[in-house]
């Protein structure tokens, strides 16, 4: 088989958005959706047409040196659900794909890692870094030299400035905003409309504008568990 044949490992609306722009705007044959045994029911034995495997069997269906991989989940429990499983399939061999629009904008000097999702009308400009396992929703702004590390969620119409680094496993509301040469610690959670002016501590919720911390951790309001 070629290797652009893909395994989408999810199956809730994610997955779906995954599949319809993996399969309309990118290189990639989706083959087959795999889930954890444990949520397969007689109603997921096929989605969009292809049939839904069980991911502690992927290997045997789909091995990996035929097959890649995308994790499509959500920022359930702070993107700690989409971790565990890109780290699994990681694991056992699969080389992860990312997709980024064609319709997004990316300088030709930005790096992107894998499993990451670009949606349309992101601007990424030049020299920008993103780590693995990220999701960039539509209609982003991210500016010069930024550093979005691994595990982000980064939701619609978010404005990261130049010279930002964004922590691990953070989530930026939708119309956040983050100032230039700032620092977003890990495991942030940046509420909708946020404007961030100065360094944000990990695990801190922030909110209003200018953000102001709320005193509540981002495990909590997440529900991250261990």
């Amino acid at each position: 088989m070629p290797p652009d044949n893909l395994v989408i490992v999810g199956a809730g609306e994610q997955a779906e958005i995954a599949y319809e722009y993996f399969t309309h705007d990118s290189p990639h044959t989706v083959v087959a959706f795999a889930v954890e045994r444990r949520f397969i029911g007689d109603e997921t034995e096929t989605l969009e047409g292809q049939p839904v495997v069980p991911l502690e069997e992927l290997v045997e269906h789909f091995p990996p040196d035929t097959h890649k991989a995308f994790v499509a989940i959500s920022s359930q429990q702070l993107n700690r659900v989409r971790t565990r499983l890109y780290r699994h399939v990681k694991s056992v061999g699969y080389q992860c794909a990312s997709y980024v629009s064609s319709r997004a904008f990316v300088w030709r000097n930005v790096t992107v890692g894998d499993n990451c999702m670009i949606f349309e009308d992101n601007v990424l400009q030049h020299h920008v870094k993103v780590g693995d396992n990220v999701v960039l929703w539509s209609g982003n702004h991210v500016g010069h030299r930024t550093v979005i590390e691994d595990h982000c969620f980064v939701s619609s119409h978010v404005v990261i400035s130049g010279y930002c680094r964004i922590g691990a496993s953070c989530f930026l509301g939708v119309n956040s905003c983050v100032g230039d040469n700032l620092e977003v610690g890990e495991d942030c959670v940046i509420g909708a409309g946020a404007v961030v002016v100065k360094n944000t501590e990990a695990r801190g919720v922030y909110v209003g504008n200018p953000a102001r911390p709320t005193g509540g951790d981002s495990f909590v309001t997440f529900g991250v568990e261990g």
